[in-house]
């Protein structure tokens, strides 16, 4: 993230929050405990950082942007002849924090004191502010040709070439 830009290093910051490792589960699966009894377990999967921004989300005014309702948007996608579901990779991390505000996501790590520059997971407002955002990109669009939610674009049309188009 240092390499790409999305964060740069700090020397201290009054909003420092602390990171945690947690496990990134997948399925479960059954195995054989020391009694051998079987027992349902998640399998770990790998392991994810996360920093723990409560301090900071609970000092924040919460937007109330309003999220689009799931059943009308799926109602408008009925009967459509074609549709592309398709996923915002990285989604927050395309949006700027303001340089004024970015302080306040500093996080300490092993190897030193970060900000980032661009909009980190598990603030309380990234859902609202990304999905104003990808709503002002696609003013005219929305409900016309496409559907979006937080990450999630579905694109439609009534034949190939229009959805193609679109």
């Amino acid at each position: 993230m240092l390499e790409a830009g999305m964060i740069y290093r700090i020397s201290d910051s009054k909003w420092l929050s602390p990171v945690q490792v947690v496990s990134k589960r997948g399925g479960r699966t059954v195995i054989r405990n020391e009694n051998n009894e079987l027992i349902l377990t998640r399998v770990v999967t790998g392991w994810r950082v996360c920093i723990n921004y409560r301090e900071l989300n609970a000092a924040t005014r919460k937007d109330h942007f309003p999220l689009p309702f799931m059943d009308q948007m799926l109602e408008r996608l009925a009967g459509r002849a074609f549709y592309y579901f398709l996923d915002g990779y990285s989604r927050y991390n395309q949006i700027v924090v303001d340089p004024m505000e970015q302080e306040k996501t500093a996080f300490t790590c092993p190897f030193g004191v970060y900000a980032y520059r661009k909009m980190p997971l598990r603030l309380c407002n990234a859902p609202a502010t990304f999905q104003r955002c990808m709503l002002a990109i696609f003013v005219n669009s929305v409900e016309k040709w496409i559907e979006v939610f937080m990450d999630d674009f579905s694109v439609f049309g009534d034949s190939f070439e229009t959805s193609l188009t679109n």
